[in-house]
């Protein structure tokens, strides 16, 4: 691939903007500077930088954010801050779109990706992608309500049962289970037709990645070996 090609790929402008960093100097490809926008790339490992700040060719981007309160997954955020105020031009040219989504007011494990096709396979209701989120509950969960919980529930303008596996009371008022759809507020609606309320709500895994270990507002770029945890079909 030519250099400006693989710079255009990677999210830094028009092919002639990216023409221009290179004739500027501005690109460097394995510490060396390369003013010739049809040098041609192997791209296996490629790594460059461009003035100086230091890139990854990625064909795909996969990213786990672990989200705070307070932010929208949506590009035109209206009352909130937005999860995309976390990435810079070069990631949001390249496309970069919310695998699914999480309330304002809940935090957790948020994808990321430019890939349509993965984007697809955890989106798509006949795809069941398990989620498990951890609760903290206004009222005290009781063994009826976990019962009710693993039995189904049905859900107001929602066709169907909606069940969750893996109920696991961790105290008192703080409850964690796994769901399989992801219709809207879910939990939280499943939580009040048990009669019970969501106080606080924390996504921690989806198919088989955990949330790694990261401060709220941060994130990773995802190996090969994250992005298909990500797609496995959990066992119930």
């Amino acid at each position: 691939m030519f250099l400006e090609r693989m710079l255009q790929s990677q999210g830094f402008g028009s092919r002639k903007h990216c023409q221009q960093l290179i004739k500027n100097g501005a690109v460097s490809v394995e510490g060396e500077k390369i003013d010739q926008p049809k040098h041609k790339l192997d791209l296996n490992n490629l790594s460059f930088s461009v003035y100086d700040q230091h890139f990854e060719y990625r064909e795909k981007v996969y990213i786990a954010l672990n989200k705070p309160q307070g932010y929208e997954c949506s590009h035109q955020a209206t009352h909130h801050f937005s999860v995309f105020d976390f990435f810079n031009d070069v990631l949001m040219n390249r496309g970069l779109q919310c695998v699914g989504r999480l309330d304002q007011d809940t935090s957790g494990l948020l994808l990321l990706t430019d890939d349509g096709q993965f984007l697809q396979a955890l989106t798509h209701p006949k795809k069941h992608v398990a989620k498990v989120y951890q609760m903290q509950t206004v009222d005290p969960v009781t063994e009826q309500q976990i019962l009710q919980l693993q039995k189904g529930v049905e859900l107001h303008n929602e066709s169907g049962i909606f069940a969750a596996t893996n109920v696991v009371q961790l105290a008192e008022n703080e409850l964690q289970m796994t769901i399989h759809q992801g219709v809207y507020h879910q939990v939280k609606r499943m939580l009040a037709a048990v009669g019970n309320k969501v106080e606080q709500l924390q996504r921690q895994q989806i198919g088989a990645l955990t949330l790694p270990e990261l401060e709220q507002g941060k994130w990773i770029y995802l190996n090969a070996e994250q992005v298909e945890l990500a797609k496995t079909r959990m066992t119930t």
